[in-house]
């Protein structure tokens, strides 16, 4: 007799929607007022309700939840949502900083949590799109 093992997503281990909808609050929160992360806010419209909506939605299909931003906006397209924004490394550790302290304040998991970190910190490397070319201007709001 064989038992089937159960394996939990992402989604499902940090606890669902209430965990992922922490985690995200606390993301915008630090960019709000951590001053290290003072360019990628300005990068963020005054107002970070859409952005932690957006956010929120597609970590929960990427965690392996509903697939609420795909429903929502079609395929995230990370690379092409991003373009008109000039991110840098400065930009890219920024936003690391603020998710990194967000996971390490949510997520007990340490095996989980550094391996959430390593993930995030690959796909904000994938975003740095400029060598120093001209993006979005600071301040213009963010729709990803």
């Amino acid at each position: 007799m064989t038992t089937l093992e159960t394996t939990l997503t992402p989604y499902e281990a940090l606890g669902g929607a209430p965990a992922l909808q922490r985690l995200v609050t606390r993301f915008y929160a630090l960019m709000d007022t951590l001053p290290e992360a003072y360019a990628v806010r300005q990068m963020h419209p005054e107002s970070l309700a859409g952005s932690a909506q957006s956010l929120f939605e597609f970590l929960s299909g990427w965690f392996g939840g509903p697939s609420l931003y795909i429903a929502r906006k079609g395929h995230p397209r990370l690379r092409m949502r991003h373009a008109p924004y000039a991110v840098d490394q400065r930009m890219r550790d920024e936003w690391m900083l603020c998710m990194t302290q967000a996971l390490t304040e949510q997520v007990a998991d340490v095996e989980m949590r550094d391996g959430l970190i390593r993930t995030f910190s690959n796909m904000a490397d994938n975003l740095i799109n400029t060598d120093g070319g001209a993006g979005c201007v600071a301040g213009v709001a963010h729709r990803a």
